[in-house]
């Protein structure tokens, strides 16, 4: 599979007239090599595959990366002249390198190194836009983890609690149901806090009426899950259930809508026109949503200016979202995957507005 990998790799470095690869971000180096720790640099090139790492994590990179990459202990943990020795001995003259995710000292120092360095970071990204049949399975297992610690959440979330308790209450969860760890921090926004698209649970407590925005995801073999359901704590007022009908409605639309190969920017108008059609446009101003993989956020983009295309096996999260200052907002998101004849929707937990 990492040989397979590496080929895909190549075959875009090739097309850019370049000869190997320097991969820094701790995500491709994962799914370069499968070492999860970024304390090592990849070079990759037509015919070596070498991952350079300190002492400390020697063995289990060995472990890890197996037959199908090279390890080479350093004497540090970003040790630049064996960086080079290592570009000299595979004969690399012109490399990819990730720009995106280094910092100002690390490019000053890669600077120094015997190659021309070109700036990949969205062609080396995209290379994990296609996901495999084990990554999907992966994929998978983690929002099913999702589902069945929300499952359990709605049996003890009640008012009173504050908004920091339900988010420890769901992380506890997430863990004993299989997550590894979270893959962002959760989000809980009740009451007037709903409408911080990003909400960071507080202090305040849940009370009757209000709406509460629970955005989580959990990790599974390092893949994410990303999940957002609305739910209420007594009956809410009828704006605030006119404004959940609206969001159900946007998804709908864009769910039923969704297929292999259409424009991103046209999934995201789909859901949009629903809101804006409301008179709640401007309460709306995020992008519907974003692939998922090894990372929370990848491509493909759903945006009002996305260029990117919804080809099969790439994966999207579809959640439209209204906020209103002062009163409160919904999001309603589910993780999809792109298939050749539709796309599968890994979420399985129910979307009617729960009242609790």
């Amino acid at each position: 599979m990492l040989v397979e990998r590496c080929e895909k790799l190549m075959k875009v470095l090739r097309e850019a007239g370049l000869d190997g690869a320097l991969i820094t971000s701790g995500t491709n180096i994962r799914y370069f090599s499968n070492f999860t720790s970024d304390e090592a640099v990849l070079i990759v090139t037509e015919n070596r595959r070498v991952l350079l790492t300190d002492f400390r994590y020697t063995i289990q990179a060995k472990e890890q990366c197996g037959t199908e990459i090279e390890v080479k202990e350093t004497s540090r943990a970003i040790a630049t002249d064996e960086i080079a020795a290592v570009l000299n001995e595979v004969g690399a003259k012109k490399c990819a390198f990730e720009d995106g995710y280094l910092t100002v000292r690390a490019f000053n120092s890669y600077k120094e190194l015997p190659v021309e360095l070109v700036p990949m970071t969205p062609e080396i990204d995209r290379c994990r836009l296609v996901k495999n049949e084990y990554e999907i399975e992966c994929m998978a297992k983690a929002q099913s983890i999702a589902d069945e610690a929300f499952a359990e959440l709605l049996t003890v979330i009640h008012a009173g609690m504050t908004e920091k308790e339900v988010a420890n209450e769901l992380d506890h969860l997430l863990r004993r149901h299989g997550a590894e760890e979270n893959s962002f921090d959760t989000i809980v926004g009740s009451g007037p806090n709903g409408a911080l698209c990003h909400a960071l649970p507080g202090p305040r407590k849940l009370q009757e009426g209000d709406l509460v925005v629970i955005d989580f995801g959990a990790k599974y073999n390092g893949y994410c899950s990303d999940m957002t359901r609305t739910i209420a704590i007594g009956e809410p007022s009828d704006e605030l259930k006119k404004i959940y009908d609206i969001v159900r409605r946007a998804q709908q639309a864009a769910l039923d809508a969704l297929r292999p190969n259409m424009s991103a920017q046209e999934l995201d108008a789909i859901a949009r026109d629903v809101i804006t059609a409301e008179g709640y446009g401007p309460c709306f101003g995020h992008s519907l949503g974003h692939g998922f993989g090894l990372d929370i956020h990848e491509a493909p983009y759903a945006s009002t200016r996305s260029k990117d295309t919804l080809v099969p096996g790439s994966t999207i999260t579809v959640e439209p979202g209204i906020y209103v200052e002062g009163l409160g907002g919904v999001r309603i998101e589910d993780d999809c995957v792109l298939t050749e004849d539709g796309y599968l929707d890994l979420a399985h937990t129910a979307k009617d507005l729960i009242i609790l």
